[in-house]
């Protein structure tokens, strides 16, 4: 059974979500209700933490294996800050 929620939101963000929405086919409130069971899932799951946008773009990018991003982090700051 669906109930009637008003929300309060900034007249420009409502009007962007409603752009949003329909670009993706896809109502307002429906929006919104996905994003509410996403937010109360009981579902315990490795991405539960992650907003849903980070969710959309995990496994967006391949890093290879060999990925030492500490490494790589320390260098270019090295070079960015002592370099200059």
């Amino acid at each position: 059974m669906n109930s009637k929620l008003t929300l309060n939101v900034d007249k420009d963000l409502a009007q962007k979500a409603k752009l949003y929405a329909r670009s993706r086919g896809r109502s307002l409130s429906d929006l919104v209700e996905n994003y509410f069971k996403i937010l109360t899932s009981k579902e315990q799951t490795e991405n539960q933490d992650y907003p849903p946008i980070v969710k959309s773009l995990l496994g967006a990018i391949r890093a290879p294996e060999n990925l030492d991003y500490k490494s790589d982090l320390s260098e270019q700051l090295t070079k960015k800050y002592l370099n200059e």
